[in-house]
């Protein structure tokens, strides 16, 4: 048997098909795989999969590999085993059957940590919608960063064994250095947060912390974006999103916050009217100057009580910014009157772009323009003209 080891890799079949450089750099890898522990049946399945490469990296992502079931890290941690299996769900990561074992020691100290948060009063579906919150946010980041391994390696000339080993070098040297730096993120936003949002005095006077809050909230979209897709090659529309994020990133400046990216709308947040006003309209301005093969931008802000829920907002103050953006004109920035007071006159002029009866909305709304002082008036017309 080659290498000496327990596994027969021509009789498994591992070895069909290939010659030369490329049989000896299976061989090889193979060899390590199987001295480090590697089932014959896990080998097989990544064989067939066409994926032996990524077990070196799987491994140094994941650790020392499955050792339980999640029946048994229930167990083990005392979290019920529904909640446990709900709450991979809701992290992007679900258990399979339950009796498998395909849990890590990792995944059996994150569930300890779970029983620590739940004994500590913490309601479980506080904890779900905020798992809902983190998956969601953490594939976009292992997205990222998993872009950055391929594009590092990309163009290389190794052999399957040579590429397998700089994957699996490459991820144990990022792990950290992203470990450290998402937990610098996340001490940085939350401590604005907390700052800006969760304790604010007037809360803390009337013992309303945690309750609906006063925002303003802005939506921008790409006008045509859909039908843009028609036309383009997806992958040409999928950088036209990646820069409509860019350009929102590159806007957002405190107290405004970057909520959410939606297709081919992103949701702003802000504690004052005033610079989600500027935001907004540097947003606009920033896609026009992208040139003619950039769609058109058009936003809708709306002020008044929002309900913050696991970093996101709900509430009809949200759903009123939404509608307005969807009859804004493109090119404009339509507010309803309680964003015109709250953001003032110093820096804006309006003008008035009818009364609308919105979908969802009780009352009819009036609505304005914005626009910087200063700024060329356009002639009026439909809803942001």
């Amino acid at each position: 048997m080659p290498g000496g080891t327990d596994i027969d890799f021509v009789a498994e079949g591992f070895l069909d098909d290939l010659e030369g450089e490329a049989r000896r750099a299976r061989l090889g890898l193979l060899e390590q795989l199987a001295g480090e522990g590697v089932t014959v049946a896990e080998l097989r399945e990544a064989v067939a999969a066409g994926h032996l490469a990524l077990l070196p990296v799987e491994r140094a992502i994941a650790g020392d590999g499955p050792r339980y079931s999640a029946r048994e890290v229930a167990a083990l941690s005392g979290v019920d085993l529904d909640l446990l299996q709900r709450l991979r769900a809701a992290l992007g990561a679900p258990y399979g059957d339950p009796e498998e074992k395909a849990a890590t020691e990792a995944d059996l100290e994150a569930a300890q940590r779970t029983r620590l948060v739940l004994e500590a009063g913490f309601p479980p579906e506080d904890l779900l919608r905020n798992a809902r919150a983190i998956g969601m946010s953490m594939t976009r980041v292992a997205e990222a960063n998993r872009e950055l391994v391929v594009r590092s390696l990309s163009g290389t000339e190794e052999n399957e064994h040579e590429l397998a080993n700089r994957l699996a070098q490459t991820a144990t040297a990022m792990l950290p250095v992203g470990i450290d730096f998402l937990v610098y993120a996340f001490r940085a936003n939350l401590l604005d947060q907390v700052k800006r949002d969760v304790l604010a005095a007037a809360d803390l006077e009337a013992g309303e912390v945690g309750g609906a809050v006063e925002r303003s909230i802005c939506f921008a979209d790409l006008v045509e974006f859909t039908s843009l897709g028609e036309e383009i090659a997806p992958e040409e529309l999928g950088e036209v999103a990646e820069r409509f994020e860019q350009l929102a990133t590159e806007v957002v400046v405190a107290p405004v916050r970057l909520v959410k990216t939606i297709g081919d709308a992103v949701m702003l947040v802000s504690q004052e009217a005033e610079p989600l006003g500027e935001a907004a309209l540097d947003l606009v301005a920033a896609a026009a100057a992208e040139g003619d093969q950039f769609p058109v931008l058009r936003a809708g802000i709306a002020t008044g009580p929002a309900l913050p829920q696991a970093g996101d907002f709900y509430g009809r103050s949200v759903n009123l910014a939404s509608r307005i953006t969807g009859i804004a004109r493109p090119g404009s920035v339509l507010v309803d009157a309680p964003t015109r007071e709250a953001a003032g006159e110093e820096r804006f002029a309006y003008s008035f772009a009818g009364e609308r009866r919105l979908k969802g909305v009780d009352a009819r709304t009036k609505l304005f323009r914005l626009r910087r002082k200063g700024e060329r008036r356009e002639p009026p017309g439909q809803p942001g003209g």
